[in-house]
């Protein structure tokens, strides 16, 4: 099932081309786990994504407040009822130049009880005030006779191909995020919070993925890619990064260096990682799958700049705490091997979802006539054969 909002404006092309539901990936396989039946965190039963995606003008010179827009928002809903019925939750910042609000009280709390959404810098704050505005329809006891929300919204710098100052997603495109959120396959690349990002020198975005862990435990991931230099990137092993430095190159117009983006937060762009298992794993150890999800973005080449915000956030539906019940009877997992099993699945997952960021994006221009190419499939293909991989 697809659920997904598209507003768009008048297109010139190179823009980009239909995003797939999933990556071109015949022939390209990470790890050794199986995945789930879409390859998504929507492979962890209840979990519910929606998202926006807003293209609006013609690739061109940068407006201030008016476009290029190349943005947008994408919605993880841990469950229907997460205001009701809490899920365990941890946090974990790799590098902290960027921002993940609610997160005080997760780690306090050790359960999440909003959505997570995902946005750019400078939207943060309208996508708090649409969830808040979302949630209230839905629960309308919130700041009346019930508690109130600290909503999760965490951001990536998409001002390469976007006009970030106009603010272009309001409260309202995150309402429709939200209510379009559903289960099954649903799009990625240059969609949602994707749609202006990239990652390694080429177009990224929005990237998911999961594994079945051996204990029969699944782990699903989606990351919205934005960093990283192009000579880092491995995929597989292969350093295809290095091999493919003078292809496929950012376009930049005569009057627009790359210099202007290389400074700042700009420079290293972000790392947003939501991480969802249906294994019941208490706060403590979902801070642990957070960091072994690191290791799956190392496995990229990444290496986190001063200039990146790679920010974590893992959760279990597995483990609920109920807000008029009392809390869970479920006993700790204790389970070593169960434990090193969903590490494993949490690794692959990870490493999996960012090569699905890469795949899944299409060639895309935007503000400043910057063009990015998207990675191509057919060439990762070759490199990995001829590593016999």
């Amino acid at each position: 099932m697809i659920r997904a909002a598209f507003v768009a404006g008048s297109i010139a092309l190179p823009l980009v081309a239909q995003t797939p539901l999933r990556a071109a990936l015949p022939g390209i396989r990470i790890g050794t786990l199986a995945p789930g039946p879409n390859d998504a965190i929507t492979d962890v039963a209840g979990v519910l994504v929606g998202q926006v995606t807003k293209i609006e003008g013609d690739p061109g010179p940068l407006v201030a407040g008016n476009g290029p827009v190349r943005t947008g928002i994408t919605a993880v809903i841990p469950r229907a009822d997460v205001w009701m019925q809490r899920v365990a939750a941890a946090t974990y910042s790799l590098n902290g130049n960027g921002e993940m609000t609610g997160t005080h009280w997760v780690e306090e709390a050790g359960f999440l009880e909003t959505p997570i959404a995902l946005t750019n810098t400078l939207n943060v704050g309208r996508v708090d005030d649409g969830v808040v505005e979302w949630m209230i329809s839905r629960w309308p006891k919130i700041g009346v006779s019930d508690d109130v929300p600290l909503p999760v919204v965490a951001e990536c710098d998409d001002q390469g191909l976007n006009d970030i100052q106009g603010r272009h997603v309001s409260a309202e495109d995150t309402v429709a995020a939200l209510n379009s959120a559903g289960g099954g396959a649903f799009p990625r690349g240059n969609v949602g919070a994707g749609t202006g990002m990239r990652a390694f020198g080429f177009k990224a975005g929005i990237g998911t993925a999961s594994r079945k862990s051996e204990s029969g435990d699944t782990v699903g991931v989606l990351i919205n890619a934005n960093g990283g230099s192009r000579s880092e990137l491995v995929i597989d092993g292969v350093p295809v990064g290095r091999i493919l430095q003078n292809e496929y190159k950012p376009i930049f117009p005569q009057r627009t260096s790359e210099l202007e983006l290389a400074h700042g937060r700009a420079a290293g762009g972000s790392f947003i990682v939501v991480i969802a298992t249906d294994a019941p794993l208490v706060s403590r150890q979902l801070h642990e799958l957070c960091k072994r999800a690191v290791l799956g973005m190392g496995r990229t080449g990444l290496t986190s700049h001063i200039s990146s915000g790679d920010l974590l956030i893992a959760f279990s539906t597995g483990r609920i705490y109920p807000r008029d019940e009392p809390g869970p009877s479920l006993a700790e997992i204790e389970d070593d091997d169960r434990l090193d099993a969903l590490f494993a699945a949490t690794v692959e997952a990870t490493e999996a979802a960012i090569v699905d960021a890469l795949l899944s994006a299409r060639t895309m221009s935007g503000a400043r006539g910057i063009t990015l190419y998207a990675l191509p499939a057919d060439r990762v293909r070759e490199l990995l054969r001829a590593a016999a991989r």
